[in-house]
């Protein structure tokens, strides 16, 4: 339209198209340097979960910083992988932080490059883009699929036998009777002795040691690498959240029985990682 009636000015010599024409390409103009300099200094970061599975939603963490001195950002957008997090407004010199949920179809490790940032501030006029040159990377653990592996060594723990600690815990024998302290299960009231001294006491149960397991990965016969790889996984992370400890042999690899979740992101990123050569 700008064109249009800078052409018919110029064929009429007709004053007021001149000055809707200046107005014109004044709003033009003013809408370029806001809207270039609202994508300017503007820095976006992503932090990935601790635990990503293949197959399974999860909230990524989209960080946009506004690194301008005295100008705010707004009405900005993000795309990250086909999903847009939006940022109406941020001050100049703060961050803020949006969520969008995304998935991976399978295990291993990926990368997100293609990030962009658009707007059509100030007028709505243009919708203005930036391309980030950045990547992020992570590593998607195997689907959890509930197989019967873990059934099998469930019972084959059990039929070697468990052994209690004298450390206490809320699994096996009553080891002494205290006063009731603010957090203990309601279900661990001791209501005999609270009756007998008129406060309430809890019982204090002995610990249960569970018997170390060890999933040697050639040993367990599935076929298919991708359900092998996702019933081991699913295993290792059911029974840790158990307090069992297990370990993996993995190629030419030994990781220990433990039931800490270093050792379970360690035995995941493996699986993860791993690949049938």
């Amino acid at each position: 339209m700008t064109i249009f009636l800078g052409v018919s000015a110029i064929n009429t010599g007709n004053n007021l198209i001149y000055l809707i024409v200046a107005a014109l390409l004044s709003f033009m103009g003013i809408s370029g340097f806001f809207g270039k300099n609202n994508l300017s200094s503007v820095e976006v970061d992503i932090e990935f979960p601790q635990e990503i599975y293949a197959r399974n939603e999860f909230p990524l963490k989209i960080n946009l910083t506004n690194k301008k001195r005295l100008l705010p950002v707004f009405l900005m957008r993000v795309n990250v992988a086909g999903q847009v997090a939006f940022f109406p407004y941020i001050d100049p010199k703060s961050q803020a932080s949006r969520y969008i949920n995304i998935s991976f179809p399978k295990r291993g490790k990926y990368k997100i490059n293609d990030l962009y940032i658009y707007s059509v501030f100030p007028f709505n006029f243009f919708t203005r883009y930036r391309t980030l040159d950045k990547a992020f990377e992570s590593i998607v653990f195997p689907e959890l699929k509930a197989c019967s592996l873990l059934t099998l060594y469930e019972r084959d723990r059990r039929l070697k036998g468990d052994r209690t600690s004298d450390t206490t815990g809320y699994e096996m024998d009553i080891v002494s009777i205290r006063e009731y302290a603010y957090g203990d299960p309601m279900k661990y009231i001791n209501w005999k002795a609270t009756a007998k001294t008129g406060k309430l006491k809890t019982k204090e149960l002995s610990s249960l040691l569970y018997r170390p397991i060890i999933i040697d990965f050639d040993d367990v016969v599935i076929k298919d690498i991708e359900e092998k790889v996702s019933c081991i996984a699913y295993s290792v992370s059911r029974l840790i959240k158990n307090n069992t400890p297990i370990g993996l042999r993995i190629k030419d690899k030994l990781y220990p029985p433990d039931i800490s979740q270093p050792h379970k992101i360690n035995m995941l990123r493996e699986l993860a990682l791993y690949e049938n050569t």
